[in-house]
Formats: structure tokens, C-alpha cells, sequence
């Protein structure tokens, strides 16, 4: 199928864009507007407000009422300091819904941890909400053939086998979750192969959407909408380009700052799904840089032209149509 796709300026906050066409079967069962509530890299142990990010995104979704809440990953320790704000977000839903990240395992957590606190049923699972079904994958696995060092970014033989036998035998329309993309600025290493498999089954698959770049990025490959929701709390830049922005008692006790650009106020978003109008929307916030931007400290990645059209302190306005 060919599709032209036109992207704009919109007054709306958020992304609009067709879905898929969906075979008579799926679109029988799937009739009711649906929205989740999506934040994604809040980071609370590197963050000195990740409590206060997240109650903003929790008073949001009181005011909102979606039919879901779900973090994309890089959330929280499993710890017992971390337990109240585990406990905030899984209380505020009845379906408080989670992804791993690659640094929800630091300081000598583990997978299993985090299914424990977190009230996670497996480091990969499917969820069906309201007319769609949720395939929530794990990327941080080993085995990657081109891994060089540092944390694995990698889906594995096993479960892509899987994820493929979810695809084949799903009768309902597919939102695909994880914490790594599977497609654009830092995909996971075989990102090609799921893509292709992905593409086999585009007609069932409504959006995929991932955390862990700290970018705000959509794209379109093989009829497959891959979209990235920026981080709660900030940009990394590294210690290439290392700087001071908070006053020296948070640095102290939050030293890890020094090698961001956080975002003044919370980033989080709002998924809507409408199978009357076959759009999804997804309204998302503007925040600020504080202190310097990246581009302000020169952060540059090589080849990467478009690069400060996806690092910014927000979810973008912006409207996307698709049509054959």
C-alpha cells in the first residue's frame, strides 16, 4: 500500500494520523475510543523532583480519566526509598501498566525486582484494554551479535518468536510498547529485523511508541508508525559536555545533572485512539530548557542533520495525516 504523508503545524498539542486499514474482523471488536496516559524516563533516582514530575502527571490523569497509565521504562528502582511513588502511580489506575528500562537494573536491581515491586507479569506480556490489545516487550536482553560495550539495547531469538505469534494470532488492532525503539535515533540493535517483521503485520498494528532516547521522533517504515515520547525529566549530553546548572547542594546529593539538560516542568502524553475517526491523537506538553539547551553546549551527534528537530523540551504539536 502507498501512502503520502503530510505533516503540519497544528494548533492542536499532540500528533494526528490515520490507522491502519484494519481487516472487518478486527475493526468489528475494536469500536470504542480509548486513551492511555503515557510518561516515559523519569529517572527518580537521578532526578532531585522525579516525585514532583510524576505527581504532575498524576494530577493530569485524574483531571483527563484515561482508560490506562503506562510508563515506558526507566522509571524507578525497585527499592524500598522508592516505594511511595511505585505505589503513587500503580494506585492512580486500575490499569497501571509498566516497561523496563535499561537503567530500572542499576545499582544491583534486577528484572525480577522489578516484576515483584513494580506488579509486573513478565518482563514481556500482553494486555487488552477496551478494544486493542497492548504487546509490551523487553529490550534489554543479551545476545546482540554488534554489542560493544555498555547496556544491551537487543530483543532476542526467543522473543521475537514470540512477539511474532502474538501478531499472527491477535484478533484484536496492536499498540506495541517498549523501552528502546525499534526504530530511529538509538533502536535497538536488530531493529531492522523487527521492523521487517513488524511490516508483515502493519494492517494489525496501530502505533509503536518507546522511551529511552529522550527525543520527541516519528516515523513511518514499512506502514508502521514508530513514534518516540520524550523523557519526563531531561536530555543527556554526557561528559563531553558537562555543566552546571542546579545550585551546588543538589548537585551534591543529584551529581549525575551536571551531564543533563533537564526540562523545567514535566513531559508526559495522552494517547487517544478513535476508531469512528481512524486517528490517534496524542497531546503531549512544552516545557524549557533549564539553563543551557544542547545546542547551546554544542552537543552534536555525527550524521545526525536533523538532530534539534527531535532534542527539545517537548512533545511537539504537530498533526500527521496519512491516506492512500
Amino acid at each position: 500500500m502507498n501512502r503520502r504523508i503530510f505533516i503540519k503545524n497544528s494548533a492542536l498539542a499532540g500528533f494526528s494520523f490515520a490507522l491502519p486499514d484494519l481487516s472487518s474482523e478486527l475493526e468489528a471488536v475494536f469500536s470504542k475510543k480509548i486513551t492511555i496516559g503515557v510518561i516515559a524516563d523519569l529517572h527518580q533516582d537521578l532526578m532531585h523532583d522525579g516525585a514532583e514530575r510524576l505527581s504532575s502527571f498524576l494530577t493530569e490523569v485524574k483531571k483527563q480519566s484515561p482508560d490506562a497509565i503506562l510508563q515506558l521504562g526507566d522509571f524507578a528502582y525497585p527499592s524500598d526509598t522508592n516505594k511511595a511513588l511505585i505505589d503513587d502511580f500503580n494506585n492512580a489506575h486500575q490499569h497501571s501498566l509498566h516497561v523496563i528500562g535499561n537503567h530500572d537494573t542499576d545499582s544491583g536491581f534486577t528484572k525480577e525486582q522489578c516484576l515483584s515491586v513494580w506488579g509486573m507479569p513478565a518482563t514481556y506480556y500482553t494486555q487488552d484494554l477496551k478494544g486493542i490489545r497492548l504487546i509490551v516487550l523487553d529490550g534489554n536482553e543479551k545476545g546482540s551479535p554488534s554489542y560493544t560495550g555498555g547496556y544491551v539495547s537487543f530483543i532476542g531469538a526467543e522473543q521475537i518468536n514470540w512477539l511474532q505469534k502474538q501478531l499472527e494470532k491477535s484478533t484484536l488492532p496492536v499498540l506495541i510498547c517498549c523501552h528502546q525503539p525499534l526504530a530511529g535515533l538509538f533502536a535497538v540493535d536488530n531493529a531492522t529485523e523487527i521492523q521487517s517483521l513488524l511490516g508483515q503485520y502493519s494492517d494489525k498494528i496501530l502505533l509503536c511508541i518507546n522511551g529511552h532516547s529522550h527525543i520527541d521522533q516519528h516515523q513511518v517504515i514499512n506502514d508502521v508508525n514508530y513514534l518516540h515520547i520524550n523523557s519526563a525529566s531531561y536530555y543527556w549530553v554526557g561528559d563531553d559536555y558537562k555543566h552546571t546548572t542546579f545550585e551546588a547542594s543538589i548537585i551534591k546529593e543529584h551529581p549525575i545533572l551536571d551531564l543533563t539538560c533537564p526540562y523545567e516542568e514535566s513531559l508526559f502524553a495522552f494517547l487517544t485512539i478513535d476508531p469512528t475517526s481512524k486517528t490517534i491523537t496524542v497531546k503531549g506538553r512544552r516545557s524549557k530548557w533549564v539553563g543551557k539547551s544542547p545546542k547551546e553546549l554544542g552537543y552534536k551527534i555525527d550524521g545526525e542533520t536533523d538532530l534539534y528537530d527531535w532534542v527539545i523540551p517537548e512533545i511537539k504539536n504537530l498533526k500527521i495525516s496519512l491516506s492512500q
